[in-house]
Formats: C-alpha cells, sequence, structure tokens
C-alpha cells in the first residue's frame, strides 16, 4: 500500500507528524509542588509554575524539575568537643523549602549535601563554644543558634531554611555513669536537707506549743489569782461591814449586838478547831463549856436582834460550829 504513496504523500504525512511531535513537544504539565526550569541552548531562560506551559520546541527545554515543597533532611551522627572538652555525639534533621528555583538549580551543585556539610560545621561551631551542662540543658538554644546561622548562609541559594532540630545528644559511656554518680548524690543532698528541715521545723513547733501552754498557764495562775484577791477583798468589805454594824448597835447600847457578835466569832472558831483532819482530842475550857450551853439562846437573841432570817442564818452556824465528840479515836496503823 506504501508502495502506491507519491513523494508529496510522504512529504505532507512527514510534515503532519512534525507538526504533532511540535505541538507536544511544545507543551508542558508541571504538577503541584513543583518548579521546571528552562534553558535554551544551555542557558537559563525561565521558570515554568505548576498547570499547563508552553515552551518553544527545539530551541527549549526543561532544564531542572525543582520540588517546592518543604523536606526535611537527615544530619548524619558526628563527634563534638564542648568547651570544657567533653565529647558528645550529635545528630539532627532540617527542615527547608526552597522559594526560587532557579537559584536552587544553578548556585549550588548538590543541595541537599551543601544544606548537610553546613549545618554539621556549625553545629560543631555552636557545641562547640558552650560547656557540657549547658549543652545538655540548653537544647532549645542550640536550634535557635543553629537556624540563624544556617538559614543565613543558604539564601543565597534561594532556600528557607524554617527548623532545625538536634535529635540526640550522647556523652560517653564513663561521663554518663559520672553524670549518674552525681545525679545518686544531689538527690542524697536534697533528701538529707529535706530531712534535715522538716526535724528543725517540727522542733520549732514544739517549742512554740511548749511557750503557748507556759504563758496560757501563767494566764490562767494570774486570773485565778486576781480573783481570788477580789474575793478576799469583797469578804474583808463584808467583814468590815459587819464591825461597823456591830460597832454602831453597840455605841447605841444595844448589848444583845455584841453578844452575837462574840458568839458567833466563837462557835466559827470552834467549827474550824474541829474541822480539822490532824484533831481528834478536843479540850475545851470551862467558859467554852458554859457559852455551848448558852447555844440556844443565841437563836432568841438574833431573833431580836436582827429578825427571823438573821436567827435562822445563825442557828445553822451554830450547828455547822458544833463540837464533833471528845471520845479519843486510837490513832491509824
Amino acid at each position: 500500500m506504501f508502495y502506491d504513496l507519491s513523494g508529496f504523500d510522504v512529504f505532507v504525512i512527514v510534515l503532519v507528524l512534525l507538526v504533532i511531535l511540535t505541538l507536544f513537544a511544545g507543551v508542558k504539565t508541571v504538577p503541584q509542588g513543583f518548579d521546571w526550569t528552562i534553558e535554551r541552548f544551555g542557558k537559563f531562560t525561565r521558570t515554568l509554575p505548576p498547570g499547563l506551559n508552553l515552551i518553544i520546541p527545539y530551541f527549549d527545554r526543561v532544564g531542572r524539575k525543582v520540588n517546592m515543597m518543604e523536606q526535611v533532611i537527615e544530619i548524619p551522627e558526628q563527634e563534638v568537643i564542648t568547651k570544657d572538652n567533653a565529647t558528645v555525639t550529635v545528630d539532627g534533621v532540617a527542615f527547608y523549602q526552597v522559594f526560587d528555583a532557579a537559584k536552587a538549580s544553578y548556585e549550588v551543585a548538590d543541595l541537599n549535601q551543601a544544606i548537610v556539610v553546613l549545618t554539621m560545621t556549625n553545629i560543631r561551631s555552636v557545641m562547640g563554644s558552650m560547656d557540657l551542662d549547658a549543652v545538655l540543658s540548653h537544647r532549645d538554644e542550640i536550634n535557635v543558634r543553629l537556624l540563624e546561622v544556617v538559614d543565613a548562609a543558604v539564601s543565597p541559594w534561594g532556600l528557607k531554611v524554617n527548623r532545625i532540630e538536634i535529635k540526640d545528644i550522647a556523652p560517653p559511656a564513663d561521663l554518663v555513669e559520672a553524670m549518674g554518680r552525681q545525679m545518686k548524690a544531689e538527690r542524697v543532698k536534697r533528701a538529707e536537707i529535706l530531712q534535715a528541715e522538716g526535724q528543725r521545723q517540727s522542733e520549732i513547733l514544739r517549742a512554740e506549743g511548749a511557750k503557748q501552754s507556759q504563758i496560757l498557764q501563767a494566764e490562767g495562775r494570774r486570773e485565778a489569782a486576781f480573783r481570788d484577791a477580789e474575793a478576799r477583798e469583797r469578804s474583808a468589805e463584808a467583814e468590815a461591814r459587819a464591825t461597823q454594824m456591830v460597832s454602831e448597835a453597840i455605841a447605841k447600847g444595844d448589848v444583845a449586838a455584841l453578844n452575837y457578835f462574840i458568839a458567833d466569832k466563837y462557835i466559827k472558831a470552834f467549827g474550824q478547831l474541829a474541822e480539822s483532819p490532824n484533831q481528834k482530842v478536843i479540850m475545851l475550857p470551862v467558859e467554852a463549856m458554859s457559852m455551848l450551853g448558852s447555844l440556844a439562846g443565841i437563836g432568841e437573841i438574833a431573833k431580836a436582834t436582827f429578825g427571823e432570817s438573821a436567827a435562822s442564818s445563825a442557828q445553822a452556824a451554830a450547828r455547822r460550829g458544833s463540837v464533833p465528840p471528845t471520845t479519843p479515836v486510837p490513832p491509824a496503823r
């Protein structure tokens, strides 16, 4: 069948195929998240954004297909000597994003390798300027300092380093053992301090309690003494008032009042003598016995002098002041 085609027909067919291939070669579809660079005769001319794009076939060609999404790159493990000559093993990760595809393609030969080497170098620089304790306890500060330095260094490459994280900091085994002993000693020290502090507080509280107890007891004794003095003062005033009344009655010639006063004192004295715990035998004078015989008349005297109630009080006082039996009591064994 092809043997029947003329030369013109073949030319037309070749021309059509060439046109179709040219159209396919001039249409470029860039996926989302990527930028393509276009080179003309080996020189960068422009960048194709995501979507459908047209280029000039046979003159332009796609140079680099650059990933514009944020990427993570592993920072390999390395040994770092700190300021106080301690050797630690450190690794990490870095997150970066390309914002200029042309610079990322033509300003640096191996982008990832450049970032890794740059980050490792700055890790040694930053951590080498710090003591071991600072390296182990200030990881956030190390990350911030690394980010500032590395981000400034990669900016000419059309990159933005978003984060740098130190993954692990591993001191040598002997140093870890020494740190363990130090931590144990610190904990023992804090425990002993806390125990001593608790004992001190306990002793202070006990002393405060004893002090408050003594203060309260002293206040109680003072209050009791004050009230006893007040009671004695009131009793003395009453006694003085009674004596004054009897004196006034005597001054007016009332002999019965004087007899009642003397009898009352006498009976109270006998009552106190009888209530003495060591007194088992009481010897009374003859005058006293005669006075006891007149007890029945005391009530009549009081009734005549002070009225019925006073007479009853006098008789009751006389009964309380009665003399106990005079029978000798044998001493207790």
